[in-house]
């Protein structure tokens, strides 16, 4: 099975991230392109194997397999065998360099993946949108395209050496997320999370952009967020229950964190 979609761009080229191509071949044919191509790709492979060729150097691309390629880079891919299953997808739109490099996807990169399952899904429901409605499938191929990228982030982070430490970092959060409502420290969380200060915070900064006892604040705010909606509790009892240990406080980070007070949030 192959096939090429290659939407007409039309209005959707407004969009900040779109499709523009994707598709798959049970046994991809060689491909050399001495000035790399003008868009960015990502690959991923489930059966078979073939080889990458960049920077002079030959890589083996097997099943659960994936490669990034920036654009206008030189490369060259072709097949070991009989089979191998490429699927390729082209983001295009305004916001597509910027969400890339969000996603750490700069440079022509290797991944190993766990299970394709999902990112499977959401490529299938890419191409189903494109031959389903001719008019209007890129801007709905766009939302899968976006929870493409999002899965395949998710996949390859869980691959990495780096996501291992930040194992630690999941400890603290889920250690926050069942202790908001208590007064919680940030020796208490190095002690859950089994790490120093400096390296829990360089954690939490590298992956949230914030610091731990920030997103703790957060978190409670969260939990205001949702008791001011849904109960008619007064604000000093929403602040003691979330975690906060004055009212007066409580409005303090929540003016700084929501731009408006409790009272304000709840009229709405």
């Amino acid at each position: 099975m192959f096939f090429y979609d290659f939407p007409i761009i039309g209005s959707e080229s407004e969009l900040p991230l779109y499709l523009e191509s994707v598709g798959l071949h049970e046994c991809q044919p060689h491909i050399l392109r001495r000035d790399g191509y003008p868009y960015a790709q990502l690959f991923y492979c489930t059966k078979g194997g073939g080889t990458l060729v960049f920077d002079g150097q030959r890589h083996s691309i097997k099943p659960n397999t994936a490669f990034f390629l920036p654009r206008d880079y030189p490369h060259e891919y072709y097949p070991d065998g009989d089979v191998w299953d490429i699927h390729w997808v082209v983001p295009s739109g305004f916001a597509a360099d910027e969400l890339l490099r969000h996603f750490g996807l700069t440079a022509p990169t290797i991944f190993t993946l766990g299970s394709t399952k999902t990112l499977e899904h959401h490529f299938r429901k890419m191409h189903e949108a494109l031959i389903g409605d001719r008019l209007f499938g890129n801007y709905r191929a766009a939302g899968y395209l976006y929870d493409l990228l999002i899965e395949f982030y998710r996949l390859t982070n869980a691959e990495s050496s780096e996501h291992a430490k930040s194992s630690a970092m999941m400890k603290a959060i889920d250690h926050i997320n069942g202790h908001y409502s208590e007064p919680i420290t940030l020796d208490e969380l190095c002690a859950v999370a089994g790490v120093s200060r400096q390296h829990l915070c360089r954690l939490f900064r590298s992956s949230l952009s914030m610091r731990p006892m920030e997103y703790a604040a957060k978190r409670r705010i969260q939990a205001a967020k949702e008791l001011l909606s849904n109960t008619s509790g007064s604000v000093e009892d929403i602040a003691a229950e979330c975690g906060f240990c004055t009212a007066s406080y409580f409005t303090k980070l929540f003016r700084r964190y929501e731009g408006m007070t409790p009272s304000q949030f709840r009229r709405g």
